[in-house]
């Protein structure tokens, strides 16, 4: 008996993903729980594992391929062995009359050719045809990318790009008409999901929140010698490293208790205002970024939080991060002081309405109690949606940060 393998629940608001990776071919034997391919959303890849042993009898779709929550991605004939005629043929050459090694994903008639210099929409499937019909997209005006001429839904989008730009050129570059000049020393690669969200996402906070970004500097030294006196004992005891992240962690949220809209959302008319402190923490992969959240951080001590962000960081690494992990932040902090950023303004995660940036310490001379020394200092920036906080808000939070770190005793305290 062939059974269906669909694409799971992705997650709140994820509907649909790219198969980026096929792990079985037609004729395979698998296990149960092996996985089979994997799938690329908005925000991480999850792989899809088999749910029966026996033998792959088709793939429903290509590396590539687009596919909705709910979508048959292939069929697994249960029980079989796996020596099926369509497996992996051996050194010598099949006969003419062997099956095809790459059957069609159901059997259907043989559609008709590809129309000269378009897409095959007959063989593109029902979603890729009703977005054509949709969009008004001519057949011959898409530049197919699947095999056998099948065109994806990326391009019946593209071909709409094309015709529509010459109606709109004020609002979209011109696209080049001819071949780029410098072509061969040049590399088209393909956006990934992840990375076309990332995009969006970003231009999405700059267009739809009033962002403004305010700054401050705050002198780590009792903070760093907290933190060299006591990091081998906090280690030996809570097995975790003891870093900066956990002080600013803490020190945040003593600023969002007492400054409850910088913790705050737009939701169409209302703002919606939190009493609950789940903390993001951007984490920057090959892949792009990510922010992965700390749940209820409030109630975590020092060794809960340092925890914490290290599984998520092994997680965000290992490419094991679940939609869950990524969901219903309330603040975020980034750290683009790892990669040596002095200064910078960064963007905000919607629907948030404030982002912390901090940055490289770095050795300033500074006037202390009426002499010049060097301190160990740090610029911190918040960018914030003016539209659920105020400018006194945001310098007054900015403010409360610097004096829990400045003085780590407060946050031992709760002062």
């Amino acid at each position: 008996m062939a059974v269906e393998i669909k694409v799971p629940a992705l997650g709140e608001s994820v509907t649909e993903a790219t198969v980026s990776k096929w792990m079985v071919k037609v004729g395979d034997h698998v296990a149960i729980d092996q996985p089979l391919c994997e799938l690329e959303t908005d925000k991480v890849t999850v792989e899809v594992n088999a749910s029966v042993a026996g033998a792959v009898a088709d793939l429903a779709v290509e590396e590539g391929a687009t596919v909705q929550v709910g979508g048959v991605l292939c069929h697994i004939e249960a029980g079989a062995a796996g020596n099926v005629a369509v497996a992996k043929p051996a050194a010598a050459p099949a006969p003419a009359s062997a099956p095809p090694p790459k059957p069609a994903p159901t059997p259907v008639p043989a559609p008709p050719a590809a129309t000269a210099g378009g897409a095959n929409l007959a063989a593109s499937g029902p979603a890729v045809r009703k977005l054509a019909e949709e969009k008004g997209v001519a057949a011959s005006t898409i530049q197919p990318s699947g095999k056998d001429g099948r065109a994806t839904k990326a391009d019946v989008l593209a071909a709409l790009d094309s015709v529509s730009v010459p109606q709109a050129p004020v609002s979209r570059p011109a696209v080049p008409a001819g071949p780029r000049n410098r072509a061969d020393r040049e590399e088209r690669v393909r956006m990934t999901r992840l990375r076309r969200t990332i995009a969006n996402r970003l231009k999405e906070a700059q267009n739809t929140a009033a962002m403004l970004t305010t700054f401050n500097e705050v002198d780590m030294t009792n903070v760093m010698a907290l933190r060299e006196r006591l990091k081998e004992d906090f280690e030996k005891k809570h097995g975790a490293r003891l870093g900066f992240m956990s002080f600013f962690v803490k020190a945040c949220i003593a600023g969002l208790k007492e400054l409850p809209a910088v913790n705050a959302e737009i939701e169409g008319d209302d703002l919606i205002y939190k009493n609950y402190y789940d903390i993001g923490v951007a984490v920057g992969m090959p892949q792009g970024l990510v922010v992965p959240v700390l749940r209820d951080a409030d109630v975590l001590d020092f060794a809960g939080i340092e925890k914490g962000i290290g599984e998520l960081g092994r997680k965000a690494r290992d490419g094991k991060l679940a939609i869950a992990d990524l969901m219903g932040g309330t603040f975020t902090i980034s750290n683009g002081g790892v990669y040596g950023s002095l200064m910078s303004t960064p963007i905000l995660n919607p629907p948030q309405s404030g982002i912390l940036g901090m940055h490289k310490i770095q050795q300033r001379p500074m006037v202390v109690g009426g002499e010049l020394k060097a301190r160990p200092m740090m610029y911190l920036a918040l960018s914030y949606d003016h539209r659920v906080i105020d400018g006194r808000e945001a310098v007054l939070f900015l403010v409360r940060v610097k004096e829990c770190i400045e003085d780590p005793e407060r946050l031992l305290l709760g002062v």
